[in-house]
């Protein structure tokens, strides 16, 4: 009964013309909405926001294409904030100032995403993050939202998972950043919860190029299995250190930002048996039909491949392209009045489809997924396969 009614919905979210196709449907001369962007297109976080720029401007392309929202076409503003905190946070004036946004999306990174909510919860502006932490939303904070699943999610996942195949002793590799220091501390809080035994907890930086040595130390507490937590190139550092040591008889997680295709590229065959809990987008076509978010999925990758047959979708893009369509519902239903669009997310995103998960937001929750957002994922032959639906 469950299964039925969330395809019902999805079928009217069709209906509703929010997966769109474009049409030679010419917009009219009319006021454009406009929706600011806040990502980090270039920098060290380009893998998150150059996917993100992408997706939102494929997207608005085709709304435009099609009749815009209720013959009003979307103007985006794409500011890039380069992985810079004062970039970041200047970028946010100028869309909040300069150009009247009635919403800000972005930025990629948890730590900006953290420096600009004081801006938007003054100008009372809708903001929905691409950022994972989960202290971007917890506590509630009246004008942000999020769409990638959060740390605390991630860790549920992995320990759940690590649980079932009897692993207890487990050892941390967490980066020094927003991000890593948000996952380290839900690393800690839930280990007891899921009895796991926390051996060792090393730490590197963002730009570190070598990890052996945190890795060695961690091999001499004999754990049964690593979680790294980082994103970018030390993803990878991290994966080819652990192979040259020889430690693949020592089961390794990666957080969920693992999600990007450069990551099993730049890894090769060194990724192989790498485990992370990731959204369905990466491994769409290995969902079943049932699956109430394939189509919405399949939507987005058809999507995708019409600009960039040659580029793998990514789960960081899908954080855009899941925000965007948020605002699209929500402005076609109570027009581009700020406070309306803010409660329209808060009250009524429920079994809305996206390619982070079925979402379900409320006035105590602004991201609306759980753990069951994720598949367990391991790296074969340099892909990613579902090993366990939760």
């Amino acid at each position: 009964m469950f299964k039925k009614s969330i395809l019902v919905a999805v079928a009217a979210i069709f209906l509703a013309g929010i997966f769109l196709i474009p049409s030679p449907t010419v917009v009219q001369a009319a006021e454009p909405i406009k929706i600011g962007a806040v990502l980090t297109v270039t920098g060290r976080g380009s893998f998150l926001g150059d996917p993100e720029k992408k997706s939102l401007l494929i997207y608005v392309k085709a709304l435009n294409a099609a009749g815009g929202i209720n013959g009003r076409p979307i103007k985006l503003f794409v500011e890039d904030d380069e992985g810079k905190a004062d970039k970041c946070s200047e970028a946010v004036q100028r869309l909040l100032m300069r150009d009247k946004v009635v919403a800000i999306i972005g930025p990629s990174l948890s730590g900006l995403s953290m420096r600009i909510i004081g801006l938007v919860q003054k100008a009372q502006t809708p903001n929905i993050s691409c950022a994972a932490s989960i202290k971007i939303v917890k506590p509630v904070k009246k004008w942000v939202f999020k769409t990638p699943q959060t740390d605390t999610m991630a860790v549920e996942a992995i320990y759940i998972h690590a649980k079932m195949k009897g692993y207890k002793k487990v050892a941390l590799l967490t980066v020094n950043s927003g991000f890593g220091y948000s996952g380290l501390a839900q690393l800690k809080r839930l280990a007891p919860k899921y009895g796991m035994k926390i051996v060792a907890a090393e730490r590197f930086g963002g730009k570190d190029n070598d990890m052996t040595a945190q890795l060695t130390r961690i091999k001499g507490k004999k754990p049964d299995y690593i979680v790294g937590w980082t994103i970018g190139p030390t993803q990878v550092t991290i994966v080819r250190n652990w192979a040259q040591l020889g430690m693949k008889n020592i089961p390794f997680y990666q957080s969920h930002g693992w999600g990007s295709p450069r990551n099993l590229t730049a890894s090769g065959a060194a990724a192989n048996g790498v485990l992370a809990p990731l959204g369905r987008i990466v491994v769409v076509d290995q969902l079943p039909a049932s699956d109430p978010l394939k189509a919405f999925d399949l939507h987005y990758v058809k999507a995708w491949k019409q600009y960039y047959p040659k580029t793998a979708v990514s789960t960081f893009g899908g954080h855009a392209w899941d925000a965007i369509h948020m605002l699209v519902a929500a402005i076609k239903k109570v027009g581009t009045n700020k406070a309306k669009i803010r409660d329209y997310l808060e009250n009524n995103i429920k079994n809305f489809p996206g390619t982070g998960g079925m979402f379900n937001m409320s006035p105590t929750d602004h991201c609306g997924l759980n753990y069951k957002a994720f598949v367990m994922t391991q790296v074969v032959n340099g892909k990613w396969k579902i090993v366990y639906v939760f």
